[in-house]
């Protein structure tokens, strides 16, 4: 096969398998009564603990209009507060209360135990083989 045939076969491959995983994450997700952008943010507050909402959007790959949206949603359901910065009042981080630790303590091993099974068919060397080779094609991508 040709290096740029093997490369489009190998971007169609790939982006088969990333619609597969994705699709069985959402519905791993969606048991959790959560859509993915609120599973993400939860996750990443769970996590790193309180993070400035300007800056969550490119941790968890939403824009500001719909990270406002999952911001407000969260609230709602008491799973995280905004809470402005005493030294700049410009700044407000998103805070998850304890609600949403508990929440996420309960069904992050559900969760955790459910992507395991999705790469269950690749060993740990094979894991770490695709770790650094997706990150040598995407990071320099990214900037």
């Amino acid at each position: 096969m040709e290096e740029k045939d093997q490369s489009l076969k190998l971007l169609v491959v790939m982006l088969k398998a990333e619609h597969a995983v994705s699709e069985a994450v959402q519905a791993d997700m969606k048991r959790y009564g959560l859509n993915p952008s609120e599973f993400a943010l939860l996750e990443l507050l769970y996590h790193k603990g309180d993070q400035p909402i300007q800056q969550i959007g490119k941790r968890v790959l939403l824009t500001s209009g719909s990270l406002t949206y999952v911001v407000d949603k969260l609230e709602k359901k008491e799973m995280l507060e905004r809470v402005r910065c005493t030294e700049d009042r410009r700044v407000v981080y998103a805070s998850i209360t304890e609600k949403g630790k508990e929440f996420m303590a309960r069904v992050f091993p559900q969760h955790r135990d459910s992507v395991h099974e999705i790469f269950s068919q690749l060993s740990s060397e094979e894991k770490e083989t695709m770790i650094q080779l997706l990150k040598r094609v995407g990071l320099p991508l990214d900037e």
